[in-house]
């Protein structure tokens, strides 16, 4: 059994549906933390509530050092004893001293069809772009931004008329589907990425 920190920075809605799915009998993972760099986010609350430790570690009072919050964020997450690392939601740019040690057990979701649009306000530039098509992404995080191994991608038709807004909550809908989908096969062993229509 495969234990799984997740990190986020909100209301965790991505988190929420990979811990309803690590509940489901058979699962090869089970949650061992949720872990945010803001207190105040609401997934923490959310996760405690289903009987996940959870931790916060504020970044603010650690400036620009990076490494130094990254230090602490470890110490947490070894405490756990995680086997893998979820970044649902976590708006911190993790730097190469952190990520490596992880190589191949830490999973992000990302909301384009990588490569396109790495990085921020993904719907705005495919929409920009005059996309037929939208989506995420699951891969392993490496130390490049949004780069990594491909784990699977759902796909969203581009309406006329969508916004940003109204494009992210369908492609939202997806994410929840898809990275439990993806940390079910990659928990188990199994890296073949997981395409959905």
């Amino acid at each position: 059994m495969k234990r799984v920190a997740i990190l986020i920075s909100g209301g965790g809605s991505n988190m929420l549906s990979l811990l309803d799915s690590m509940a489901e009998t058979g699962h090869p993972a089970t949650p061992c933390l949720v872990a945010s760099n803001d207190p105040n986010a609401g997934g923490l609350a959310r996760a405690a509530a289903r009987g996940v430790a959870t931790a916060a570690l504020d970044h603010k009072p650690f400036g620009k050092d990076r490494p130094a919050f990254e230090a602490e964020l470890q110490k947490i997450i070894a405490a756990h004893a995680a086997d893998i690392i979820c970044l649902a939601g976590f708006m911190r740019v993790l730097t190469a001293g952190f990520v490596t040690p992880w190589s191949g057990r830490m999973l992000n979701i990302h909301p384009s069809l990588l490569p396109k649009y790495r990085g921020l306000h993904t719907h705005a530039r495919a929409l920009e772009a005059g996309d037929q098509e939208a989506g995420c992404t699951v891969h392993e995080v490496t130390p490049e931004l949004d780069d990594g191994p491909i784990l699977g991608q759902a796909r969203v038709p581009v309406e006329a008329d969508d916004t940003p807004e109204t494009l992210a909550a369908r492609v939202l809908v997806q994410e929840h589907v898809l990275y439990p989908a993806v940390l079910r096969r990659f928990a188990s062993g199994d890296r073949t990425p997981v395409y959905l229509p």
